[in-house]
């Protein structure tokens, strides 16, 4: 997953993505309001000079609450989760078959419930299913690959890939029946400025992915170098900047899988 460092305001920082559902005294409030382009609700930041009256504020409601477990019962889910997500693959080799659609676009309203550095949602998921589409996308891909192989990848880079078995060629994105492409939305007339962008899309991300596997579809990220070619193939405005590519489908009869280990719970938990 692509990652860099935010540029944040010179003045103060801006309330990243675990301060999403109060609002904070300070001068820079979000206001709600609806973006007609973009057809969902969002937040446009007031300006730090305006005056601020609690009618500015975001109206509060109760906190959602889960069942009422004992705490066996928490950790029980919790662990089942865990081990559904653990049998979680990236898989190339994809059938053609269809999937239900109505499935990937749950999927998606589940990935759109991610936190966001203040509650600007900065992402835009384009569902891709006809073929000549898809077609597109994989020859300007491959045209990227063959690039990133050939000359920009570093034998470093190529060494750790070398295992895997990836290469230059992404039939995937042709057989794959669904292609998710995740769009990171920056600041345009209709849309506002986004905070922590990368980092909230990249938990959208996230929450997409596990969705999709709990309904049994197998996916891949994918992330040419550079990706630019997707705005306009999909023809996005130039604020949408690709963020990852995901294929979704059924593994195809007899795909295989490297056989990859996940690094044991001590190594990655830090308790203190």
């Amino acid at each position: 997953m692509p990652t860099s460092s935010p540029v944040r305001p010179r003045a103060r920082p801006a309330p990243g993505p675990d301060r999403t559902g109060g609002v904070e005294p300070r001068r820079h409030v979000a206001r709600r309001c609806t973006v007609p382009a973009a057809g969902r609700r969002g937040t446009l930041p007031v300006r730090e000079d305006a005056a601020v009256s609690a009618d500015d504020a975001i109206p509060t409601e109760p906190a959602p609450r889960g069942p009422d477990l004992t705490d066996a019962e928490r950790v029980a889910r919790a662990r089942a989760f865990a081990d559904r997500m653990r049998t979680r693959r990236t898989v190339r080799d994809l059938a053609r078959d269809p999937v239900p659609l109505d499935a990937v676009r749950e999927a998606v309203r589940a990935a759109a419930s991610a936190p966001s550095g203040a509650n600007v949602q900065p992402w835009r998921f384009v569902v891709v299913t006809d073929p000549a589409v898809r077609r597109r996308i994989r020859e300007a891909a491959e045209a990227e690959e063959r690039e990133f192989y050939g000359r920009r990848a570093g034998e470093e880079w190529l060494g750790a890939l070398a295992p895997l078995g990836t290469g230059a060629d992404k039939p995937f994105l042709e057989t794959a029946p669904v292609l998710v492409v995740v769009l990171e939305v920056h600041a345009s007339d209709t849309e506002p400025k986004p905070y922590y962008a990368k980092e909230s899309v990249g938990i959208a991300v996230g929450l997409l992915l596990a969705a999709l596997h709990e309904a049994g579809l197998a996916t891949l990220t994918h992330t040419p170098s550079p990706m630019r070619f997707l705005t306009e193939v999909l023809g996005r405005p130039r604020n949408e900047r690709p963020f990852v590519l995901v294929p979704v489908g059924l593994p195809a009869p007899g795909a295989r899988v490297p056989a990859i280990t996940r690094k044991p719970l001590d190594e990655v938990l830090v308790e203190v």
